[in-house]
């Protein structure tokens, strides 16, 4: 009797029971697989052409929505192939254990072959539709995140970088796609505000880890606290300093606009930034998307700031 106890509490430890997951059906598994939560990431695609006042261009939409299709397609492929890589391990995680390839849903050469279709197929399709740019930038975001999954993410720092280029070319790729000039400022303040969150996401995770050896990333046992909580406040300052820097750009264009929305927007982009830190601070800035949505301040800080922005675009 004590022994049918046991095992009864021990089943739901197992790392794997194929037989449950995968009746919820390949597809099902494949889906989860690439991460839908982290598709809204690739929002970022429209920052370039609405930065420069083109989004309701004609066709631009249109356009936006196939490279938004392709940077997708990519990003579901690294997390194919880096699930398909790191099965075993995650079977031995409390929580990635979960993930379909890891509990046996998805067979790992099927997460492979799906994910090596989709990293060969979104390149092709690019440099059939769109100009030769944004298939070179899919194609160097493919290979630096397979780099990173292979190897690159057990380098100190450089593992910050490469994380924080993939935010950046998320940024740049829209305006590639419309022939659209970056600004050396845009990319500043884009680049250093993905670090400001990056860093601010490991920080987090050192401190809620913390004394809990084996249940998170490897590489942070490597970095201090101290040190993350540096990285971010200089990616923080440097972001802010860059906004104002663009913000302050006037190009030699006269404005005639009821307010400078553009110099005003400084102050919202501050107090987001500002608002951000403190969930840094606490130790409890997870996945950026779920700071901005669950926190009710920052969600309306960002909206008064894409209100100033646009209404700085529209020179009303």
């Amino acid at each position: 009797m004590t022994d049918t106890a046991v095992l009864r509490q021990r089943a739901p430890e197992q790392p794997s029971d194929p037989a449950e997951p995968r009746g919820k059906g390949l597809l099902a598994g494949l889906l989860r697989t690439a991460r839908p939560r982290q598709w809204v990431k690739n929002v970022l695609v429209v920052a370039a052409p609405a930065a420069a006042g083109e989004l309701f261009a004609p066709n631009v939409l249109t356009r936006l929505a196939l490279v938004f299709v392709l940077f997708t397609a990519c990003a579901a492929a690294v997390y194919l192939v880096n699930d398909a890589r790191d099965a075993e391990a995650d079977r031995a995680h409390p929580v990635k254990r979960h993930r379909p390839v890891a509990a046996g849903q998805v067979p790992v050469p099927v997460a492979y072959a799906v994910g090596g279709v989709l990293g060969v197929c979104a390149p092709l399709v690019a440099a059939r539709l769109c100009p030769p740019a944004v298939a070179a930038l899919l194609t160097a975001y493919l290979a630096m995140q397979l780099a990173y999954c292979i190897s690159l993410k057990h380098v100190l720092v450089v593992d910050l970088a490469v994380v924080t280029t993939g935010f950046l070319m998320r940024a740049m790729i829209g305006g590639l796609a419309l022939g659209i000039p970056l600004s050396r400022w845009f990319l500043i303040t884009t680049g250093f505000g993905a670090l400001f969150m990056v860093s601010a996401k490991r920080y987090s995770e050192a401190v809620q880890m913390a004394g809990k050896a084996g249940a998170t990333r490897a590489l942070l046992t490597e970095y201090t606290t101290g040190y993350l909580r540096f990285v971010w406040q200089l990616a923080a300052g440097v972001a802010v300093l860059g906004y104002c820097l663009w913000a302050m750009e006037e190009g030699g264009v006269p404005h005639t606009s009821v307010l400078p929305w553009r110099q005003l927007s400084m102050v919202a982009f501050i107090l987001a930034v500002l608002r951000y830190a403190v969930f840094a601070d606490r130790g409890t800035a997870g996945e950026p998307e779920d700071v901005v949505l669950r926190d009710r301040a920052l969600a309306l800080i960002g909206v008064v700031w894409v209100a100033m922005y646009a209404l700085a675009v529209a020179n009303w």
